[in-house]
């Protein structure tokens, strides 16, 4: 389980865009975004860094 801190998420459309980003690296992963802690956790076999890379592309940079 990958955990991410993520200040820029502020509205339904950025829990929508962090769950795109992740699913774009692994479309089985389990994606679970809660923006009033604004966090995400990502259960998934791949890589810590490719779901952080993903995210900061997508303009939500983990903390």
């Amino acid at each position: 389980m990958h955990e991410f801190k993520l200040p820029a998420m502020s509205c339904g459309h950025c829990v929508q865009a962090v769950t795109e980003a992740a699913k774009e690296v692994d479309p089985q992963a389990r994606v679970e975004v809660d923006l009033a802690r604004k966090e995400a956790r990502v259960e998934s076999a791949q890589p810590r860094e490719k779901f952080a890379d993903a995210l900061a592309e997508a303009g939500y940079a983990p903390a």
